[in-house]
């Protein structure tokens, strides 16, 4: 009896024409690498996550009692929002904020819009007393940084500041960027400490050196003159520039009499109470948040 031998016939042509095979292999990888090579790539690309912030500050109350009060009703109201995939909630002393997380099918306006409905429903079981009403906002995760940069060096805080702002022109200036932040840096400000039993017997009010302040420090128009064929636009530029200007701006007390600011108080060139600090290796730093502008490719 004859065995007849069984065989697969694309099986056995791939053996017969190894260089065909070859060829074939080496085209199909090549096409797969250039085609890798021109999709379109990027670091950070668009995180669209409808994500609600819903905050509510009420000043003198115990974090049992934010819960309770505050966070529970309002919790309450949103977990019967269509959608919802996650919520979460902190209630700390004086303020409370619930994170609303929907399914990533939800539009981010219609899911705010849910969130307002839900809040005004939950007022009527909030505290009357409340200073304001709760803030509903969306996350954006398009203005979370996608690189910081730290400046830092043995240098004073106005040295590096000003490096900072000079990079952070640069930056800015790049069409995928939308801003740069700067943190830890500090701000000029003029400080006007007035002495209290000078002031009372100058019969000085505090705004009294308010509107003297401000009225000097003004920049404005003053019309025009013709010069020629030419009109050219005037303007008295009153801004402070020196500390001294302010110490001797004239101040006019209730009983007529002409005192200067310098009499009564203490001016002094400083710097505005700091909101944020930056540390590296124990040093001074700068740090530039860097924000990506949305619809904008960054590519690595």
């Amino acid at each position: 009896m004859e065995n007849k031998l069984k065989t697969f016939k694309p099986t056995d042509w791939a053996i017969n024409n190894k260089t065909s095979i070859l060829i074939i292999t080496a085209i199909i990888t090549l096409f797969g690498y250039s085609t890798y090579n021109s999709l379109p790539k990027e670091n950070f690309p668009e995180i669209v996550i409808p994500t609600i912030y819903v905050s509510t500050p009420y000043p003198g109350t115990s974090p049992i009692d934010m819960e309770n009060l505050v966070t529970r009703p309002i919790e309450k109201q949103i977990k019967s929002i269509n959608g919802v995939r996650k919520i979460s909630s902190n209630s700390v002393q004086d303020f409370s904020n619930v994170v609303i997380e929907f399914n990533t099918d939800v539009d981010p306006a219609e899911a705010k819009l849910r969130v307002k409905d839900a809040v005004d429903k939950a007022r009527a079981d909030l505290p009357g007393d409340l200073p304001a009403d709760p803030t509903v906002m969306e996350v954006d995760f398009s203005e979370l940084p996608v690189m910081n940069i730290n400046i830092s060096g043995d240098y004073e805080l106005d040295q590096l500041k000003t490096w900072a702002e000079e990079l952070q022109d640069e930056i800015e200036g790049l069409k995928e960027i939308t801003r740069a932040d700067l943190i830890g840096g500090l701000s000029k400000e003029v400080k006007i400490n007035v002495d209290m039993y000078k002031m009372q017997a100058a019969q000085v009010t505090m705004d009294d050196i308010q509107r003297a302040v401000s009225g000097e420090n003004i920049t404005m128009s003053a019309g025009t003159i013709e010069m020629g064929r030419m009109v050219r636009s005037l303007r008295v530029a009153g801004e402070f520039s020196k500390v001294d200007q302010i110490k001797n701006i004239v101040i006019r007390s209730m009983s007529g009499a002409q005192v200067r600011i310098s009499e009564i108080a203490e001016v002094v060139d400083s710097y505005s109470d700091r909101e944020s600090f930056a540390r590296f290796d124990g040093k001074n730093v700068i740090t530039l948040n860097v924000i990506k502008r949305s619809g904008e490719n960054l590519i690595g």
